[in-house]
């Protein structure tokens, strides 16, 4: 929790490895291949609904599939969320929680299972949470066993206040990675070259502003 803490804090970017062990990590990995071969991934989504396949395409190449870890055969997922909403929960209110002690994360998302299937499958420069949606932690979750840097698939963000820099993060088997979900986190997932590269993400939410955005959405749909 310390590193998620003082990391955040200082470049909003957070990378904790060997975070569930060899065992839990490959009964993860195995529960995520197994969704693969089930074939319930499917393109991940874009803004804008006018996108054709092919725009989409050039975007971002992910397919993925949405679950909560009480599936069948998803358990070993439930508890990786599990275990990151209890770290992030102790985290937000820790008493030198720091800039954490500005949200009251009472939610969070499903979980994202993602695949990028080589060929150069990327996503391009986005923010996760540009319109104040709520998101205000990204959690991610690598299981890549034996990934080399030929493999490509490199997260390349642009941490808070480190303008003329980036960090380059390796999707490493049984890699955690936090950063904050809001504009200060602009990132990339470069090209990836082998055929399975996954990740599961998680986004935790600040209750105040997720409603607020709810109402906005309410508020437009009673209007139209």
């Amino acid at each position: 929790m310390q590193p998620v803490i003082s990391d955040l804090n200082k470049y909003g970017v957070c990378v904790v490895d060997n975070f569930l062990g060899l065992e839990r990590a490959e009964q993860i990995l195995k529960e995520v291949g197994t969704l693969h071969s089930r074939g319930v991934f499917r393109d991940g989504q874009v803004v804008s609904r006018h996108v054709q396949d092919q725009a989409r395409g050039m975007i971002r190449g992910d397919k993925i599939t949405w679950v909560t870890g009480s599936e069948p055969n998803c358990s070993n997922i439930g508890q990786l969320v599990t275990a990151v909403d209890s770290l992030v929960a102790k985290a937000n209110k820790h008493q030198d929680a720091g800039k954490l002690a500005h949200y009251n994360i009472t939610w969070r998302t499903r979980a994202m299972v993602a695949c990028y299937p080589g060929q150069g499958a990327h996503y391009v420069k986005h923010i996760d949470n540009p319109n104040g949606d709520g998101r205000c932690i990204t959690a991610i979750y690598y299981v890549n066993k034996h990934w080399t840097s030929q493999d490509g698939g490199v997260l390349r963000i642009y941490p808070e206040g480190c303008s003329d820099k980036v960090a380059e993060i390796e999707p490493l088997f049984d890699r955690m990675l936090f950063f904050w979900s809001d504009r200060r986190n602009p990132h990339e997932v470069l090209p990836a070259k082998i055929t399975s590269r996954y990740a599961i993400t998680v986004w935790y939410l600040d209750q105040k502003e997720r409603e607020e955005y709810l109402a906005r959405v309410n508020n437009a749909s009673a209007n139209t």
